[in-house]
């Protein structure tokens, strides 16, 4: 009984976060989650912490309904063409090494903007059709479009706290 309680448990986990993951970024997203993700559970709270595959940070969830995402995260949502076009942002080569050691994107350095990017979401940071870093978006789509000047996108994790071995 408790092996198929934990089990059906874990069920619920996994449809949740693909429910999740499909009302933040759009129907089907969430097919590019893996299958064999584990999750880590508060003990006080009894809510997952953060979910994980094969050992590798996924993302986590926020109290605000939204989620954390890693690096490793967005490159698979990012298989999803409909997510890469409307929820991730592009930056010229003069930003480049910036972004990739953690530093903020500036609307001037911004070459494709997705349009359904909103202030405080989660956002893959493009470079030549590799992500070099996500953040938390500080402008909405259309903000970033319009303005010359400015911070645009705040990292949260780089490509440097990835190869240093820490999330940031």
């Amino acid at each position: 009984d408790l092996h198929l309680s934990i089990r059906r448990q874990r069920q619920m986990c996994i449809r949740d976060s693909s429910h999740t993951v499909d009302a933040l970024y759009g129907t089907g997203v969430s097919k590019q989650i893996p299958k064999d993700i584990d999750f880590k559970f508060s003990k006080k709270t009894g809510r997952i912490r953060a979910v994980y595959h094969n050992d590798l940070l996924l993302f986590t969830p926020r109290t605000d309904g939204g989620i954390a995402m890693s690096i490793y995260c967005a490159e698979l949502f990012s298989k999803n063409k409909k997510f890469a076009n409307d929820y991730c942002i592009e930056v010229d080569a003069e930003s480049k090494p910036f972004v990739e050691q953690g530093k903020s994107v500036f609307c001037q350095h911004v070459k494709k903007c997705g349009s359904k990017i909103e202030i405080g979401s989660d956002v893959p940071i493009f470079f030549k059709k590799q992500i070099i870093a996500v953040g938390k978006s500080i402008l909405s789509s259309n903000m970033i479009k319009s303005q010359s000047r400015g911070m645009a996108i705040r990292i949260r994790d780089s490509l440097k706290s990835q190869n240093d071995g820490g999330q940031s």
